[in-house]
């Protein structure tokens, strides 16, 4: 069988990417998942007078993480397979045209909704961006979804109570929305480049018809799923790099400070806001970790504007999304201009929460 492989010679290197990929190790994916296995090992068999030394600070640290987000990985995985057997035009009919106000509306419903953290929403999210959802569709679902799940909103609700759970889902429901119509703005004068996967409807499309035609012919035996399995593993690989240099770094960190001094350090003062929003950027955690600190700040710190600061920051500004956007896009524009975006509007809403306890 011919394979990209086979090309003449002449043919420019950079034409037969998938030779080159085959032969290129990636050792930062290898070196991250090699650390991850070896702190999780190190965390089950680590002596208990060791177990308050930096190593074991750094490998409970690891365990910790990959314990908690693990399940969301895997659900992403699962749906970036389930969403490359959608035709782009179905996506794009699910989700609305980009540059809408009704598609940013229906892709921020769809993080709002989605019950992933925040590593299996990038995963999602990165996948409908390849199958054809406009940038501010992207950023609107991003911001929307990954604290937003049902699980951490209850655990926000049993720590925060109903009002204010449902006030900070709103606006950052509100943040997702504005974000992405500020950007499909940016798309349509130049300053932004469009996704080159979006693709317009063709005339006369009928979702519903087109549905059943194309997956009438479809045959859903053991090979179909394998292959789809396969390519959502290798699809989702991309991503799970950054994932693990984020539990590597999280981790590290976790060793060095104690995360616990945020609550004390973090009143509702500019300065405190501005020491939650750096630490939310460069300390990641997960969707439900995020949710104990964030309440800690709102009633401890008596800060609601650095609880919302922190839930919001982590998913407008976390390192991991950068990268994944980047690794993406192939463009460094396009990948900070969600958290240049998102960020301004984030501090506003955390000062304005904030103003009350001045009153």
């Amino acid at each position: 069988m011919p394979s990209c492989c086979s090309k003449p010679p002449a043919e420019p290197p950079e034409s037969s990417s998938c030779c080159s990929s085959q032969r290129r190790i990636d050792w930062l994916f290898w070196f991250c998942l090699g650390a991850v296995v070896a702190a999780c090992i190190l965390h089950l068999i680590l002596p208990e007078s060791l177990s308050e030394s930096r190593l074991g600070a750094f490998a409970h640290g690891a365990y910790e993480m990959l314990a908690r987000m693990w399940w969301g990985i895997l659900l992403g995985i699962v749906a970036v397979g389930f969403i490359g057997m959608i035709p782009r035009q179905f996506i794009t009919a699910i989700l609305g045209p980009g540059g809408r106000f009704s598609g940013i509306l229906r892709a921020c419903g769809a993080g709002l909704l989605l019950d992933l953290c925040n590593h299996g929403i990038l995963l999602v999210g990165m996948k409908l961006y390849e199958r054809g959802a406009s940038l501010g569709q992207i950023f609107a679902f991003l911001i929307a979804s990954p604290w937003n799940s049902l699980s951490t909103t209850l655990i926000l609700i049993s720590l925060i109570g109903v009002k204010w759970t449902l006030a900070i889902i709103g606006l950052s429901a509100v943040i997702g929305v504005t974000t992405g119509l500020i950007t499909e703005s940016l798309v349509r004068t130049g300053i932004l480049g469009p996704n080159p996967n979006q693709k317009d409807l063709p005339s006369g499309f009928r979702f519903w018809s087109a549905a059943k035609e194309h997956y009438a012919k479809a045959v859903f035996n053991r090979a179909f799923f394998l292959k789809h399995s396969k390519r959502a593993v290798s699809e989702s690989r991309m991503i799970l790099r950054w994932i693990l240099l984020g539990i590597v770094i999280v981790a590290t960190l976790r060793a060095l400070f104690d995360p616990a001094t945020f609550s004390q350090w973090f009143g509702p003062t500019v300065a405190g806001l501005a020491l939650t929003f750096l630490a939310a950027t460069f300390i990641e955690v997960c969707s439900e970790g995020s949710s104990p600190l964030a309440s800690d700040l709102l009633t401890r710190a008596g800060a609601p504007g650095n609880g919302f600061a922190f839930l919001m920051a982590g998913a407008a500004t976390d390192y991991t999304e950068i990268l994944a956007l980047r690794e993406t896009t192939k463009s460094w524009k396009l990948a900070f201009a969600l958290p240049l975006l998102a960020s301004p509007q984030i501090l506003i809403v955390a000062l304005i929460l904030n103003q009350p306890l001045h009153c």
